[in-house]
């Protein structure tokens, strides 16, 4: 038996998938009959007219100004030496510590509102056992680097009463909850082994 193979060779002159006659429909709807005719760009190093106003919208009124060259002005700094840049500083090349330091100042700033808003004990530490409910405050994180979910939050709790540990939650009887990953958060609930907290009630800004 002999195989016949099929010949894949390109012909030198293909045929068009389709051609529009002059009759069909097709043809008054191609980008032809929509493309205006217009004359190509011209480069952008032999272009005419620099700084040319071509268009405008309303008229021109304003103030003239005038000064004096910047002579008799001073510059002051305002606020204390440490809060303004006198030197050169390189943008988002800040030190770790010193971005822990204003993340855990924002922890007790927000912390102290949420007490004075909502009337609130202490707060206690997330690692302690507790078989009563406890308030505790901290950050909310995610255990992994996947999209947060109600089986993967973590609060991260503050310096001064948890000493920055984690805890795992649970949010089994939370009626409803709104979470997001870096929210700042004072949490009711009872953490009976140490290891995971059955929050009852959340406390937001």
């Amino acid at each position: 038996q002999v195989s016949q193979k099929r010949n894949n060779s390109t012909p030198e002159n293909p045929r068009p998938k389709r051609t529009f006659s002059s009759r069909s429909p097709y043809a008054l709807f191609s980008p032809n009959s929509f493309s205006p005719s217009v004359t190509p760009s011209q480069k952008y190093t032999s272009r005419g007219s620099r700084g040319e106003v071509v268009a405008s919208l309303g008229s021109v009124q304003g103030p003239s100004w005038s000064g004096r060259g910047g002579r008799g002005c001073t510059v002051k700094l305002f606020g204390s030496p440490e809060e303004n840049l006198i030197k050169s500083y390189k943008f988002m090349f800040q030190k770790a510590l010193d971005i822990r330091e204003v993340l855990s100042w924002r922890i007790e700033e927000l912390g102290d509102t949420l007490k004075n808003h909502h009337h609130l004990e202490d707060f206690a530490s997330v690692l302690l056992p507790a078989q009563e409910p406890v308030t505790v405050l901290g950050q909310i994180s995610c255990d992994s680097n996947g999209k947060l979910n109600a089986k993967s939050v973590v609060l991260e709790g503050d310096r001064e009463h948890s000493s920055g540990g984690q805890i795992p939650l649970d949010l089994s009887e939370l009626k409803e909850f709104s979470l997001f990953p870096g929210q700042i958060v004072a949490l009711e609930g009872t953490n009976s082994t140490g290891r995971m907290m059955v929050v009852s009630k959340i406390y937001e800004v």
